[in-house]
């Protein structure tokens, strides 16, 4: 027969289940901006702290000043840039359309120009002939360019949506930084788990969500930027939008922009426009290759302890599972997991030998 106090823990413990997932429910539909609005929250709070610092007790001031900071240095800069990324990517859409771009004309000369031993050995990798094959490259290049080119009409499309999210977000970035300081400790305490614990869980969700941000963030935004001027120079139509599919490509490890820059260089020289092959290769390479391992160390204070192979698979496995968002999710997801384990692993050690906790001989898990 279970204890009435039993009983109790059992009640609370389903109704917060029930309530939890219920407020999960009706928030669902601005997951997505909660969810940056506390990762923008997490990046601007050593501004916050030093402005909070400069006049103490002032934490709606302080607060104030991150968001105009954050706007004017991010927020605008991006709107911009996305207003321009959309009329270029109306266009290509557009052609696509019309014909005027053809991907297949583009594999043909690539094809051509290719060596006669090169030819033949793509011609026998399983496609049963290079047309076959062009036909899968160019329906799926095609396919590809035009969910980003819908994608990205669908937001002039539903722009009053999108502006409700986005303040939605704003708004609620402005509060977590002022009440960050309650809000975070009240988190960790509410937790069903050892003190210790989590504080580690904390720890590395805050530390990889700077360095996803900071790190591949910022360095794929400079990567991308990079690749844009690039192909400005070299005079390629859409040179933004372009850029920016570098950037996505950068935050992939061990893919990185080479996947963009590096077709566009090999039809350059399909098309006998060597000098222009020799710019995006030499930028490629020198460039946006040595941009991140000089970027990244600047950017990034301690490592995040997460594989670069998982970080891969997690970040592809993100973007499929919650888009844009997957970005950022994948990699904590990994890095959670990895430091769920590992604190699982030391409570293990610390019961076994007592002299490897800090606090004493008391076991994890247990009151004083």
């Amino acid at each position: 027969m279970p204890s009435k106090a039993g009983l109790e823990r059992g009640g609370m413990t389903v109704f917060l289940t029930l309530i939890t997932a219920g407020l999960i429910v009706i928030v669902s539909g601005f997951l997505g901006a909660l969810l940056w609005a506390t990762l923008t929250a997490i990046l601007f709070q050593p501004i916050f702290d030093r402005l909070l610092r400069r006049w103490p007790e002032r934490e709606s001031l302080a607060a104030g000043l991150t968001m105009l900071i954050l706007t004017v240095a991010v927020v605008i800069p991006l709107l911009v840039i996305a207003s321009m990324v959309v009329d270029q990517a109306a266009g290509v859409y557009q052609q696509l359309r019309s014909g005027q771009i053809d991907f297949g004309q583009y594999f043909r000369q690539v094809h051509d120009a290719l060596p006669d031993r090169l030819r033949q050995l793509v011609n026998t990798w399983g496609f049963g002939s290079f047309e076959r094959a062009q036909q899968r490259l160019s329906q799926a290049l095609t396919q590809s360019v035009s969910v980003i080119a819908r994608h990205a009409l669908s937001i002039g499309a539903n722009a009053a949506g999108f502006l409700l999210t986005f303040g939605v977000g704003l708004y609620v970035t402005f509060f977590l930084l002022r009440d960050g300081r309650k809000i975070g400790p009240a988190v960790v305490a509410a937790l069903p788990l050892d003190e210790r614990v989590s504080e580690l869980l904390a720890d590395r969700f805050v530390t990889v969500a700077r360095a996803t941000i900071k790190g591949s963030g910022l360095v794929a935004a400079a990567q991308g930027a990079l690749g844009a001027v690039t192909f400005a120079i070299v005079g390629l139509p859409a040179a933004l939008l372009w850029g920016v599919l570098m950037a996505i490509a950068a935050l992939l490890p061990a893919i990185g922009p080479t996947i963009v820059w590096g077709p566009v260089a090999l039809y350059l020289l399909a098309t006998d426009a060597y000098w222009q092959a020799a710019v995006v290769v030499a930028s490629g390479v020198i460039v946006i290759g040595l941009a991140d391992n000089i970027l990244r160390p600047l950017l990034v204070g301690r490592e995040t302890g997460v594989p670069d192979w998982l970080v891969l698979v997690t970040t592809l496995g993100g973007i499929e599972a919650m888009g844009l968002s997957g970005i950022v999710v994948g990699p904590m997801a990994a890095a959670l997991f990895l430091a769920g384990w590992q604190a699982m692993t030391e409570a293990r050690a610390a019961r076994g030998n007592p002299s490897l906790r800090p606090g004493g001989p008391e076991p994890i898990g247990q009151d004083a």
